[in-house]
Formats: structure tokens, C-alpha cells, sequence
């Protein structure tokens, strides 16, 4: 009697790949479920993860070995054509071109001076307001710069949920907000000021620190964490 070959979406949720991938992290999914996931369909006898699982095999489970394959290694197998072959090998190379790189160092931010040389590039010339977040891990290093809200020339709206929204999202441990006076006066409205509280307070619900509050202006600025009594 012949067995129906369960296709991957027929598979309990939590064992599909990308609902796997999405539910517990990239790193909980095997190389074979990785490589499933870059070709998409097996062929009809296996699954992707299947037939990548067989793949694997044939090279000692070693993706340096995988990585030397070429288009005539792959056609080998059964539902493995030269676009998902292509699509193996483009994915391999690019995990090659990435170990020789460097990697990149964040940016630690220090003082409010830090802050400043960040922003003032991109806020220096600006007509209108903007305001912008600086996500930071534990170690007070950059995860993020995000611009939250675009306003006129007097004012911008800056959303408090949004902002915390990011943070969670991006696992921060503090953060920075930052907005600029198109005016030239680095000093802070009483907006400024309420809108600085009502961050700290919502930020503090979440285990998030609120680091500083820095205005921008082209070669001036204003931290409240340097002049202040509020972060």
C-alpha cells in the first residue's frame, strides 16, 4: 500500500519551517529546514526539508562542502533544476562574502555630544521638525536610528507607543529621542517637556531606560540628561 507524501504545509504548524522560524527564531530551525526554506517545494516523493535533509547527507552535513557543489552535484537529486541550485549556491556564497568581511563596530554613545554628531548631519538643514529615536543595547551601543514623525515648522508629533513599539521590537535596553528646531533656539517648549515626561514614564513600565532628550540645531544643542533633572 502507498503512503501519501505530506507536503509542508500539511505538517503541524509548529514544524513548517518558516511558521517555525517565526514562532522560535532562525536559530532554532536545522540547516536542512534553513536550505527547505531557500528552495521552497521538494519534489514528489519528499519535502524541501527532505530532500535538503538527503543533500546534506551526501556531503557529511558540512555547508563548506555544499558550498564547493556544483550545478551538475545538484542535478544529481530529483527537484533540484538549475533555479533552486542557483538559489542554494547564490545563498552559500553569500554566508562566504560575509565571513571574509569585518565586522562592522557600533557605535557606542557616550554623551550627549555623541548624540549631537549623529543627528546634526541629518537634521542640520532641515525646515521642518523631525523626530527621531536612537535604540541602544546594554552597553549603550547603536541598534537603531528611526525617524518617528515629520511635523511643520513649529512643531512635530512624536507617538509615544510607537516609540516604545520599536524598542521592544529591537530588544533595546534604553533609548534616545532627538527632534530639531528648525528656529535656531536650542531651548526647550513646554511641549518638549511634557512630551520627555510622558516617554520616561511609559518607557519605565517597560524596563526601557530613557537615556536623553536632545535637541538639534546647527551647532547647538540642548540634553536634558547635561542640564536637567529629568532623565
Amino acid at each position: 500500500m502507498s503512503i501519501k507524501k505530506l507536503s509542508i504545509n500539511e505538517w503541524a504548524e509548529e514544524d513548517r519551517p518558516r511558521e517555525k522560524m517565526m514562532a522560535k527564531g532562525i536559530d532554532a530551525l536545522s540547516d536542512a529546514e534553513l536550505l527547505g526554506i531557500l528552495i521552497g517545494s521538494g519534489n514528489t516523493e519528499e519535502s524541501a526539508v527532505e530532500l535538503m535533509r538527503r543533500v546534506l547527507a551526501s556531503c557529511d552535513n558540512n555547508l563548506h562542502e555544499l558550498g564547493k557543489w556544483t550545478y551538475r552535484n545538484f542535478s544529481v537529486f530529483k527537484g533540484l533544476g538549475p533555479a533552486k541550485a542557483t538559489t542554494v549556491m547564490a545563498a552559500l556564497e553569500l554566508g562566504k562574502r560575509r565571513n571574509s568581511q569585518e565586522i562592522k563596530e557600533r557605535k557606542q554613545i557616550t554623551c550627549s555630544t555623541d548624540v549631537y554628531k549623529i543627528f546634526h548631519p541629518i537634521m542640520c538643514d532641515l525646515a521642518r521638525e523631525e523626530f527621531w529615536i536612537l535604540l541602544l543595547n546594554q552597553a549603550g551601543k547603536v541598534i537603531d536610528k528611526i525617524r518617528i514623525s515629520t511635523g511643520g515648522i513649529d512643531g512635530t508629533y512624536a507617538d509615544v507607543r510607537l516609540i516604545l513599539r520599536e524598542a521592544l521590537l529591537q530588544n533595546a535596553t534604553s533609548l534616545i529621542i532627538c527632534h530639531n528646531h528648525p528656529s535656531g533656539n536650542p531651548t526647550p517648549s513646554q511641549a518638549d517637556r511634557k512630551l520627555t515626561s510622558a516617554i520616561q514614564q511609559g518607557a519605565k513600565t517597560m524596563n526601557i531606560r530613557l537615556s536623553d532628550h536632545v535637541i538639534i540645531c546647527d551647532g547647538a544643542f540642548y540634553s536634558f540628561a547635561d542640564k536637567e533633572d529629568l532623565i
